[in-house]
């Protein structure tokens, strides 16, 4: 759009904020904000809670925990170690955080009853959190990331059973 009754006016790129606005729908992103110059623009759709659909082939083995990590990984030890089937995915590549903040309780740990829609972790997509919610009522068999660890999509990341 341009306002020919003033030249000083911004112009809209229709199609670029078009472009933004599918990107959000396949991305799963709440906002996404681009910079040209003294030009910037920001696409942006109310948050809902992501969830990450539940796979019942088996997935690949989760990543060897990066080396000197902040925190240890949290798995079940054993022979009985659950399988990745009733893994929450992730539903964007992100960096995870298992707690609000540093220092904080993480949102969830091995044993613990969680219900359908409590948040399990957050993934930080493009400076948006995100958080990752249990998609139904169970216990937590295993988390299979690290806090600040890099994740892909439908990576697995917690196992509720």
């Amino acid at each position: 759009m341009t306002d020919n009754n003033n030249p000083g006016a911004m112009q809209v790129d229709v199609d670029l904020v078009r472009q933004l606005a599918q990107l959000l729908d396949a991305t799963q992103l709440t906002e996404i904000e681009v910079e040209d110059g003294d030009r910037r623009i920001r696409v942006a759709r109310k948050a809902a809670a992501v969830t990450a659909p539940v796979h019942y082939a088996p997935a690949p083995a989760a990543p060897a925990p990066a080396a000197g990590g902040s925190a240890p990984q949290v798995d079940v030890a054993g022979p009985s170690a659950p399988s990745d089937a009733n893994a929450v995915r992730s539903p964007m590549v992100g960096t995870v955080y298992l707690a609000a903040e540093p220092g904080a309780k993480p949102f969830a740990s091995v044993g613990q009853s969680v219900a359908a829609g409590d948040t399990l972790l957050i993934v930080e997509a493009m400076k948006v959190m995100n958080p990752i919610v249990a998609p139904n009522a169970g216990v937590v068999k295993a988390v299979l990331v690290e806090n600040g660890q890099p994740v892909e999509f439908d990576q697995p990341l917690v196992v509720v059973e």
